[in-house]
């Protein structure tokens, strides 16, 4: 089975609709889909894939609740899977980390180049209809390598061969906008806010391997290093996890629960400014 790109172009995505074992899953807001939505895309509340454990937010749900979701969507072991949203590709992004965790082949994964705008934006149809796939069986086997929790962290504060990357705005970076019990960012942390990945004047695709390129190395982001993406609750950081990615990065992880996790720990250092 060829592999999928991790970044598919609308006309890509266009020629590949008739594909056996292809899903498409629509993760725009649950009032956008009924009126029109990629033809054979199905739907996925974004909280399907979250937990929430107030304070702390965005954490990995059960593995049996994935399981159910997943079969639900029709993902079974040789599905390739193409995720789209609204808003540039937090969500879409999130559910493809969230697969990859779950155990689904990295090669079997694709983010839609700016999402349902995008694929407007270039003239290609929607329908109306629902789509409800058949069930599938699928089966939770966790890969622990693109997570990385809190414990890992406070294990590797000092690597040097470790990249903290900080995706949320400058302000919520320094400490000025606090959204946690504590405000500031990870000691060590590097900051690159999840927006400036996004092109606003190519309907929210990426921006080309170049201009990316040059935002990461300056801040020591390259690709011999393990990097590790948060957000506030790895939502915007999957964005980011996933940008590495396709820039072929191999050593990236995610940390679900993030700011909301370390911020409102009572014990985890933290830096501001």
């Amino acid at each position: 089975m060829n592999a999928l790109p991790r970044l598919l172009a609308p006309v890509a995505l266009a020629e590949r609709l008739t594909e056996e074992n292809l899903r498409i899953v629509d993760l725009t807001p649950a009032e956008h889909y009924p009126s029109g939505h990629i033809p054979g895309a199905v739907f996925l509340d974004y909280a399907d894939i979250v937990r929430h454990q107030p304070p702390v937010m965005g954490l990995l749900p059960e593995p049996a609740h994935l399981e159910a979701v997943f079969s639900r969507l029709g993902i079974g072991p040789d599905t390739r899977v193409v995720a789209y949203d609204h808003e540039g590709g937090g969500r879409a992004a999130r559910l493809l980390w969230t697969l990859q965790v779950a155990g689904h082949p990295l090669e079997q994964l694709a983010l839609l180049d700016g999402g349902i705008h995008a694929w407007r934006a270039e003239g290609y149809p929607t329908e109306v209809p629902p789509v409800i796939p058949p069930v599938t069986s699928f089966t939770y086997r966790y890969d622990p390598g693109p997570v990385a929790d809190r414990e890992y962290i406070l294990a590797h504060l000092d690597d040097p061969h470790l990249v903290l990357l900080d995706a949320r705005s400058p302000a919520e970076y320094a400490g000025i906008d606090v959204r946690a019990a504590r405000g500031g960012h990870i000691p060590g942390a590097v900051n690159l806010d999840w927006l400036e990945l996004i092109d606003r004047t190519r309907d929210l695709r990426l921006k080309p391997e170049g201009v990316l390129r040059a935002l990461l190395d300056p801040r020591g982001i390259t690709p011999e290093k393990t990097i590790v993406a948060y957000c506030q609750t790895h939502h915007r950081s999957a964005l980011t996890y996933w940008a590495l990615k396709v820039l072929n990065y191999p050593l990236v992880k995610g940390y679900p629960g993030s700011w909301s996790d370390w911020g409102n720990a009572p014990d985890t250092p933290v830096e501001t400014g």
